[in-house]
């Protein structure tokens, strides 16, 4: 394997589920360090949750963002030794492991930054009252003008969140925005239109006040330049400037994450492999969809990592 012709991505929430990674921790004692070291500095036992976790208790917003966060560092951390990336990217809270891989952030700063981010964006919005949909089979301008045209009515506030591919799109707003994109994205011709399990509506204008305080929050948070390429969700771009950094980091909150433009970006920059490093296969699917002739591998599968690390 040649790294400088790997990229790496990192899932954010949506990803977990229920048993995850227990090869690793049942095989990889610094997987499992990793969640007892995370367990003891943000006072959640992590390592329980991630054995005997529930679904239901693993959406949960203040929950998902850190126990994510420590899954796609752990993995990175175990085969960082014999990756050395041409990019890296996240998709949503993802982005913030890719940046603690980027040593950009420090990881127990990164645990604080998720551990306030989640806080702040379930206070943002009363549980219950929010709502997000994947949507599939429409364009993005046809999504855009069904959510602009909902949105005229305040308590219909609904936009596009996660741009995963030219035709799969997900949308955040309120529980009755979204209920009702829901039934003129499917009269409009979308093959399917789906409601997603998630305690808040992330990515959508409703987290505005929440991106405001986290702002604030992490001015106090020391950065530094990323040894390696990190695209942001914001523009898919990389960025050099830890203020820039801050700010995109701050903005993605309430704007969409542009995956499928991310994608391209690492697909032009002659990417052979990339690697997702977390739980489950969510970015692979898209990357497969988006890009097909890029090989990927996913390290929610044991044996992918056994070859990596034996290479």
């Amino acid at each position: 394997m040649n790294s400088q012709e790997t990229a790496l991505v990192f899932p954010g929430q949506g990803s977990q589920y229920e048993g995850m990674l227990s090869s690793y921790l049942n095989n990889v004692r610094e997987f499992k360090d990793i969640f007892e070291e995370s367990s003891d500095i943000l006072n959640i036992n992590f390592l329980e949750i991630l054995k005997n976790g529930t679904k239901e208790e693993m959406s949960r917003t203040e929950i998902t963002q850190p126990l994510m966060l420590i899954s796609d560092v752990a993995l990175w951390k175990i085969i960082s030794d014999k990756i050395e990336p041409t990019c890296l990217a996240g998709h949503s809270l993802g982005e913030f492991a890719a940046l603690v891989a980027a040593k950009s952030i420090d990881f127990k700063d990164a645990l604080y930054i998720v551990n306030k981010r989640a806080e702040l964006m379930q206070e943002a919005v009363p549980e219950g009252k929010g709502g997000i949909a994947a949507i599939i089979g429409l364009k993005e301008e046809e999504i855009n003008q069904i959510c602009m045209s909902l949105s005229k009515e305040p308590e219909l506030l609904v936009s596009a969140a996660n741009l995963n591919s030219e035709n799969q799109i997900v949308i955040s707003g309120t529980k009755a925005g979204v209920d009702e994109a829901i039934i003129s994205c499917k009269s409009s011709g979308a093959k399917r239109a789906i409601p997603l399990s998630m305690s808040v509506p992330s990515h959508s204008i409703l987290m505005l006040d929440a991106a405001k305080k986290f702002s604030v929050f992490l001015d106090s948070i020391e950065l530094k330049k990323p040894s390696n390429e990190v695209l942001h969700n914001l523009d898919a771009l990389p960025e050099t400037k830890i203020d820039s950094i801050k700010d995109k980091l701050v903005k993605q909150i309430y704007n969409p994450v542009r995956w499928f433009d991310i994608v391209k970006s690492i697909s032009n920059k002659r990417v052979k492999l990339i690697i997702e490093c977390g739980p489950s296969k969510v970015l692979v699917g898209l990357i497969k969809r988006i890009s097909p002739n890029i090989e990927t591998k996913d390290l929610d599968n044991y044996k992918n990592y056994l070859s990596i690390i034996n290479q």
